[in-house]
């Protein structure tokens, strides 16, 4: 059934590719930040140990959530490895297992990369989308990225 919600097909076409891509972000980073939970050692073990899971938690949670956003606007959702991959701009680092600071580092470049992206998206969706819903759906993401790379960022301090 073709939706009509007062957006036209080609910025709802628009609108699905950006979250595509935010779904490929948001999954990279999921298994970044496991990865690094199942890793974590040294004096702040428990401590970040925790702490990623709290954040990987989190992001699982706007994982799903971007994927019913896709389907609300009537697409679907990637859900391959590969797919992801080609989409996403978090870089992995196979076979690498970095300190605690250099995974706290990591992962608040990698909050801030997505965070970045997030602000050009947003913009892209309200202003030649018109597509508020997900210009919102998105502020809150990135909000939400801005509150880990924060506690991530501490510390750093």
């Amino acid at each position: 059934m073709k939706i009509k919600i007062g957006i036209t097909d080609a910025h709802l076409k628009s609108s699905i590719s950006i979250l595509s891509s935010v779904l490929a972000n948001e999954m990279t980073f999921y298994i970044k930040l496991r990865k690094f939970h199942w890793n974590v050692s040294g004096p702040s073990f428990m401590e970040l140990h925790k702490l990623f899971e709290a954040q990987y938690t989190e992001v699982e949670v706007s994982i799903d959530e971007t994927a019913e956003r896709i389907s609300k606007l009537g697409g679907k959702a990637i859900g391959t490895m590969k797919e992801f991959s080609e989409l996403t701009v978090i870089k992995e680092s196979p076979n690498k297992y970095p300190e605690q600071k250099e995974m706290l580092k990591e992962l608040v470049e990698d909050h801030e990369t997505i965070i970045v992206q997030l602000r050009k998206d947003i913009d892209t969706c309200d202003e030649e989308n018109k597509d508020a819903g997900t210009a919102d759906f998105l502020t809150a993401l990135m909000k939400g990225h801005e509150t880990m790379a924060w506690m991530l960022r501490r510390y750093l301090e």
